[in-house]
């Protein structure tokens, strides 16, 4: 399987990733940008082509959680809601550092503070405009007998943003914003961003979204569809408002959510950065909605009408050896023209019950089913990348995420898919995706970069695709059954029933078989018996914080309930006393595959966390909890709040100035464009200037109605190098005036263009950035584009 390098999908990022490139009379995707040479015009500052840089002025975000609440879920729930603290502070306060990079000894207590060491500056400015919703993995049964919400509500929480406090039927739910679901943060009372303001304390603000996490409960639907969640809140054009069966058994998708596009609506700003983090402990299971189908007897128990257990019918005999083969249908299907149905096995039809445990509907589907119920990963990679998307009908229509979706107000601004992050702490080793030292071994704490500095953590999306990191936990899921070579490094990424052999490449922890005791394998336990066919083998496990008694019966979501069981999740209670293996002492995770997929097709904007902490004793270290997800999150956050960096150099005349020119795309209402650019840091352009012109074709202008097009002057003489050496956050020239424009910075030429200290928190290979200063900041919710020369 070949791996994925910096030389190939590695340049689709940081100016905009999945940006395009626009030429005149034509639209064509980019390789990457700054990443070719193209053809000059005269003069030097124009060009045909120009590209869209991901948007400079990022001043708020939308925080969508989208969490399980399937059984075994409270403590991975009770560890999030111990993380909050750190997610929310990062944003709302993040640190001071000195000029090497390190922690200040003083931090400012709130966000409207400034660093109280002279000469300290925040890692990136304080966020004071935020959403944060939460949605659950539930969104019902899909026409089917199971999770039809009847008794328990939570299993069906329609993809509506959760505001519970509790599991219990007492508990209120938490005050949210105008009654609108979500929380906002909205600090500065003399300049508030929401009216009425939003929550301007934030212990408030971090126990209301503690609240909100925990009351999430673990009484959902066991068919998590995680993915689809968030697909249906932010995504989908129009989402039903209830599902049936016709008289013939199929699928009606019925009327539209109104309660689902309001919330949407007012959660979802057009201009905002948006983050989605999935929390999950099993596989997704989004199973298809779609009209006039049958896809929801994936999650059917009984034949309709009646009290007798429901079976799928068998696959045919050409799914074993190739699920992507044409032939490999249901024996409920027609076998397919020109099919081989010698080696079929359809008589009779169904699969014995052994072979189709309700709880396992949504593994390996198409080997054993002939049949993939799930909406496909692809579903959701365009979801959060492509302008347009289809509607349940099959139209294509605009994608609501690069949308305005409120034209009433005074934001046209469209988000640039540069802006949209996808976070999963999911079931995977975090010794898989740990950097490591300089042994080669994982390590949450002392890890080594690139460059041999100490970054402990976990790796980058970047760096999971440069490390092969990918091969290690996900392989290709396309051909898990068809090429070996396509699954997972890690055995503990295979999902199966059966015990797995084999080690962990990263560690090299032998996969310990059934029965070898506590902790054979320090990773997940060691394999065990599933002789009723209705779980699958563990990608990793941890301490509860307290053990649970199985043998009470009055516990739900106990694991180690059989006597007779030989689980890794179980020791002989010391609880009860009884000397059976029914004391639960851990934890588990699946495999996240489906979760892991979307993250790896969407490169740099997926951020990978796993589920299954290193320790929880020691809350001090950055090794705590969900400490390192939340730290990876915050991170690839911070490089679009703190300046983008660049995937390849340019080179500077005698006067220090690049071959490049900055475009300032605004839709401002029909008022007078001059007025508009004759400000510091701007100038007029000419509106019909080749490469306004060019700009004039982008994907987005149709959506963003940009009326006006304004030259952000890139600096010069002192100004210039004001711009490239003085760190602070207004940097004035040696004449003692404030700069306002752009200039380039290097620090991977030698000697270094500018302060190499400016771009510190630029990746290791990505030492350089184009740096806007003053007023010359791209404008709240404008586009800015780039031409630059060939060199």
């Amino acid at each position: 399987m070949q791996r994925n390098t910096a030389s190939g999908w590695r340049q689709l990022l940081r100016m905009g990733a999945m940006s395009t490139l626009v030429m005149a009379g034509a639209v064509a995707a980019a390789p990457g940008c700054l990443d070719r040479p193209i053809e000059p015009v005269e003069p030097r500052t124009t060009s045909t082509i120009v590209e869209r840089l991901t948007q400079s002025a990022v001043d708020k975000i939308d925080l969508l959680l989208v969490i399980d609440n399937s059984r075994s879920m409270a403590d991975k729930q009770q560890i999030l809601s111990n993380a909050v603290p750190d997610m929310v502070n990062s944003l709302i306060n993040p640190r001071c550092l000195n000029d090497d990079g390190t922690e200040a000894g003083q931090q400012p207590t709130d966000a409207l503070q400034d660093c109280p060491i002279d000469g300290t500056k925040r890692e990136f400015e304080p966020v004071l405009n935020i959403h944060i919703g939460i949605l659950t993995s539930s969104i019902g049964g899909h026409g089917a007998d199971q999770c039809s919400a009847t008794s328990i509500p939570s299993e069906n929480d329609k993809a509506h943003l959760i505001s519970r406090s509790g599991t219990g039927v007492s508990d209120p739910p938490v005050d949210t914003y105008e009654n609108q679901g979500f929380l906002v943060w909205d600090p500065d009372t003399e300049n508030p961003t929401h009216s009425p303001q939003g929550e301007t304390d934030a212990t408030n603000l971090i126990t209301n979204l503690t609240s909100m996490v925990s009351g999430a409960g673990e009484e959902g639907c066991g068919y998590e569809a995680t993915l689809e969640s968030w697909y249906r809140f932010l995504i989908e054009p129009d989402p039903y408002e209830s599902i049936a069966l016709d008289d013939s058994a199929k699928v009606k998708l019925e009327g539209t959510d109104s309660t689902l596009l309001q919330q949407r609506e007012d959660f979802l700003r057009p201009d905002s950065l948006l983050a989605i983090i999935m929390l999950s402990d099993e596989n997704d299971c989004s199973i298809r909605d779609e009209a006039g189908k049958q896809y929801y007897y994936a999650a059917q128990t009984y034949v309709p009408g009646t009290t007798s257990a429901y079976n799928l019918p068998k696959a045919r005999a050409a799914c074993e050896s190739d699920p992507n083969d044409p032939c490999c249908r249901s024996c409920g299907q027609g076998a397919g023209e020109g099919c081989d149905t010698s080696n079929d096995d359809c008589d009779p039809i169904a699969l014995p019950g052994l072979e189709d445990n309700i709880n396992l509907r949504c593994w390996d589907q198409k080997r054993r089913f002939g049949i993939d119920f799930l909406w496909p990963t692809s579903r959701y990679v365009e979801g959060v990348t492509q302008l347009s998307v289809s509607d349940r009908h099959g139209n294509v229509v605009a994608n609501p995420l690069f949308t305005d979706l409120n034209t009433d107000d005074d934001n046209s601004a469209v988000r640039d898919p540069g802006l949209v992050f996808v976070a999963g702490i999911v079931g995977v080793p975090w010794h898989d995706i740990a950097r490591q030292t300089d042994s080669g071994l994982p390590d949450l704490i002392n890890g080594l970069d690139a460059e041999g500095n100490v970054a402990g953590g976990f790796q980058s999306g970047d760096e999971l695709a440069i490390n092969g990191t990918w091969d290690v936990i996900l392989g290709d899921p396309s051909c898990y059954h068809s090429d070996p070579s396509c699954l997972p490094q890690d055995p503990l990424m295979i999902e199966d029933f059966q015990a797995r052999s084999g080690a962990n490449p990263v560690t090299g922890d032998a996969l310990a078989p059934p029965g070898s005791g506590e902790l054979a394998n320090p990773i997940n336990g060691s394999e065990y018996t599933i002789g009723s066919q209705d779980d699958l083998q563990y990608s990793c496990i941890f301490p509860l914080e307290t053990s649970r008694d199985c043998d009470d019966n009055t516990l739900s979501g106990c694991d180690c309930s059989d006597v007779a069981n030989d689980n890794p999740l179980c020791v002989d209670n010391s609880i009860s006393g009884s000397g059976n293996p029914t004391e639960q002492k851990y934890a588990k995770a699946y495999p996240g595959v489906r979760e892991l997929s979307v993250l790896k097709q969407i490169y740099g904007q997926g951020i990978v966390g796993s589920i299954c902490p290193a320790q929880q004793s020691d809350s001090t270290l950055i090794n705590f909890g969900y400490r390192p997800a939340v730290k990876a999150i915050i991170d690839r956050l911070k490089q679009e709040l703190g300046g983008q960096c660049l995937p390849r150099s340019l080179t500077p005349d005698a006067a220090g100035q690049v071959q490049c020119l900055i475009l300032e795309a605004r839709n401002i209402g029909g008022n007078s464009c001059d007025a508009v650019c004759d400000t510091n840091g701007r100038r007029t352009i000419d509106q019909s200037h080749p490469a306004v012109k060019a700009a004039q074709q982008d994907v987005l202008a149709e959506a963003a109605q940009w009326d006006c097009f304004c030259e952000i002057v890139q600096l010069t003489d002192a100004d210039l190098e004001a711009c490239q050496t003085d760190i602070s956050d207004t940097p004035v020239a040696s004449g003692g005036g404030a700069v306002h424009g752009w200039c380039y910075i290097d620090a991977s030429r030698q000697p270094p263009i500018g302060n190499p200290e400016i771009v510190e928190s630029c990746p290791p290979t990505e030492k350089r950035l184009i740096r806007f200063v003053g007023e010359g900041q791209g404008a709240i919710g404008a586009t800015l584009f780039i031409t630059c020369t060939g060199e």
